[in-house]
């Protein structure tokens, strides 16, 4: 099998032509940086979660690019093509990967209440009225869906006449992979709220096939793609975050995130991201494999 590529989390080989093969690593990532710990247990249950979706929304009727499962921690899909010179791409071309991430937010959390403060984004383009100020933690009145770049050096926001553009989307190409977004997490949320779990938000991506048949390609649905809630402690007004936050959190409380920051802002070379204390990974391998069980209700 040839090499293709080293993702933050997963490793990808070319199997054939029409193949590739996704390898979980136990790698964590936060702020862009690989952490120089392994997390146990924590791409197996990637990649189990990411089967277990593949195979609910395949018998749902929802084209995705999963072929198997080859335990513990592979799994084999279908390839498209990556065309990174976006006029290369039309609304006639097929079998290739559609270079945009898109993101469907249902509540206020993370960068959206960042930019929310920021006053790049406002209550009204939220669904709420005008003069209504976002709270975090606060259900939207609608899905928020918007796209960013895939294949670039770092991710970037788009709106909706650019995304099109350089996808080779029509409107109403478009609007299917807004609809498909919409349906799948409509599934993965009554899923989650049988195992008292909230889908905050996560992100998605697509391929057309040689048909152009809309495919849900890559992974999404698991811990490293999706923010998820506890709906019990959010009953009682408390958002609790089942997420590697913590991990987030411990790098902020040790200021390297202040020192990679400045480094960032200042065109300096980044400082090297420490290990994390043999706690902390007991605490993150734990959450994992927990959270196996609670989004897909299966015994790890």
């Amino acid at each position: 099998m040839e090499h293709i590529r080293t993702g933050k989390v997963k490793e990808v080989y070319a199997v054939d032509d029409d193949t590739l093969e996704f390898v979980f690593t136990d790698n964590i990532s936060v702020f862009d940086k690989i952490i120089p710990s392994q997390i146990p247990h924590k791409g197996e249950t990637l990649c189990r979660t990411a089967k277990y979706w593949f195979t609910l929304l395949e018998s749902k009727g929802i084209k995705n690019h999963f072929i198997e499962y080859l335990p513990p921690n592979r799994m084999r899909v279908k390839r498209f093509q990556i065309i990174e010179d976006y006029d290369k791409i039309d609304q006639t071309t097929n079998d290739y990967l559609i270079p945009l991430e898109v993101i469907c937010r249902h509540y206020a959390a993370g960068s959206l209440m960042d930019r929310v403060k920021a006053g790049k984004i406002t209550a009204e383009q939220l669904g709420f009225p005008k003069d209504h100020v976002v709270q975090y933690g606060e259900k939207l009145p609608k899905p928020f869906l918007e796209c960013t770049t895939k294949l670039e050096a770092h991710d970037r926001e788009l709106d909706e006449k650019e995304a099109k553009d350089i996808a080779g989307l029509s409107d109403s190409d478009y609007q299917g992979i807004l609809d498909t977004i919409l349906k799948v997490d409509e599934i993965i949320g009554e899923e989650a709220s049988k195992r008292k779990l909230i889908h905050c938000d996560g992100k998605k991506e697509f391929g057309y096939d040689e048909n152009r048949n809309l495919m849900l390609i890559d992974t999404f649905g698991t811990l490293d793609e999706d923010r998820w809630w506890d709906s019990d402690e959010y009953a009682k007004g408390n958002v609790v975050e089942l997420s590697k936050e913590f991990v987030r959190q411990y790098y902020r409380n040790i200021g390297y995130h202040k020192e990679l920051m400045e480094a960032r802002e200042k065109g300096l070379p980044e400082p090297d991201i420490p290990a994390l204390p043999q706690d902390i990974i007991d605490r993150v391998s734990k959450l994992y494999t927990d959270m196996y069980e609670r989004i897909t209700g299966e015994k790890f």
